[in-house]
């Protein structure tokens, strides 16, 4: 099985499944179960599938290098040229990022902003672990979307504290309120991109027990890892003895499930 990052449905509960030759598992059916996931030492660039040594979440170092998709308006989008008509690969930023974008609030420990492209909410939110979100702007590209975030990082982080996600200490904000705020914030070529939905989406996962200290697992040290399955967050399996495996850091590694 060559681990992509999982799938996810936005229901009740998220419901996530991993690809695999024989079709999606479902990884909720799996929770309360002991699993076993052994890397076989081969590794596969997402980008030219050549097997290869992996950077940076399933990339070899010349895609890393090369590749639209670890162009560096990808961490920062207020650095995106694709409506200039610019960027490694034209086509692909015509398709990916000249296209509508989201500001957002979310709750996934403390309150942080975010961008992500229309197309991916709420999946953006439920990878991130996001117990709450809102939207903030909404813009026709991703480079607005950066300069807005941008014109917030002195009031808001753009960084979620994963260990305290993963535990579920989750703070208590108002949502609405706090994004209203921000209109006050941005100048008024940006505050004219405010969105008028005020819908707060609410996002819960499902895990039986949530880790009281992190002890973070992954294969380059340990190829074989097994345990029962505890539950699941963001793209994390929270698996016994408080252990969690980061299963899109491992994008591109083949593993027997």
């Amino acid at each position: 099985m060559l681990i992509e990052k999982m799938k996810v449905e936005l229901d009740d509960v998220v419901h996530y499944s991993l690809k695999s030759e024989n079709g999606n598992v479902d990884m909720n059916a799996k929770i309360g179960q002991p699993i076993k996931l052994n890397f076989i030492g081969i590794t596969e660039c997402i980008s030219c599938h050549q097997k290869k040594k992996l950077f940076a979440q399933g990339f070899c170092y010349d895609c890393f290098i090369n590749s639209p998709e670890s162009s560096p308006c990808i961490i920062n989008p207020e650095l995106c040229e694709g409506h200039l008509g610019k960027g490694r690969d034209v086509e692909w930023e015509q398709h990916h990022h000249v296209q509508p974008h989201v500001v957002y609030l979310a709750v996934a420990s403390g309150l942080k902003i975010g961008v992500t492209r229309e197309t991916q909410i709420p999946t953006r939110w439920i990878d991130q672990g996001a117990s709450f979100a809102i939207r903030v702007a909404e813009v026709p590209y991703r480079q607005l979307a950066g300069q807005i975030e941008v014109a917030l990082k002195q009031t808001f982080t753009d960084k979620t504290n994963w260990q305290r996600m993963l535990k579920n200490e989750i703070g208590d904000f108002d949502l609405e309120t706090e994004k209203w705020q921000i209109e006050e914030l941005l100048p008024n070529d940006l505050s004219q991109y405010m969105s008028e939905n005020d819908d707060i989406t609410e996002i819960k996962y499902p895990v039986l027990q949530f880790p009281t200290k992190i002890k973070s697992v992954g294969f380059d040290k340990t190829p074989l890892i097994e345990g029962t399955l505890l539950g699941i967050k963001g793209q994390y399996l929270l698996l016994d003895g408080d252990r969690v495996l980061n299963m899109r850091k491992h994008t591109g590694y083949y593993i027997e499930f």
